[in-house]
């Protein structure tokens, strides 16, 4: 069982200003917008690098829909992570308008 939250919740979430937001897309669709201040480490790579991943507090995980983050989330809570799968992913936050970052290459 995964642990979820809608767009408007993450969105709360986001503007307490401590959530760490871990997107586990490819580089290459991170660049181009993400959720302000998200984390980058693609899914391909989660499992070499979990130690970046915190422990003492939720880490609410995006992808683009929503497939990648629910597979992230299975594996960080597998290993003690209070990990949170937020649904629509990046794809639904952009869709509602809501401020992105860019990042360069």
């Amino acid at each position: 069982m995964t642990s979820e939250i809608d767009q408007n919740g993450f969105a709360a979430r986001l503007a307490q200003g401590n959530a760490f937001v871990l997107d586990v897309r490819e580089a290459r669709e991170y660049r181009p917008g993400h959720v302000p201040g998200a984390r980058n480490l693609p899914l391909s790579v989660l499992p070499a690098r979990m130690a970046e991943v915190p422990k003492d507090r939720p880490v609410y995980v995006v992808c683009q829909a929503g497939g990648r983050s629910a597979q992230a989330v299975v594996l960080l809570r597998a290993v003690g992570v209070d990990a949170v799968d937020v649904l629509g992913g990046t794809g639904a936050w952009i869709d509602s308008g809501r401020p992105i970052e860019t990042t360069k290459a």
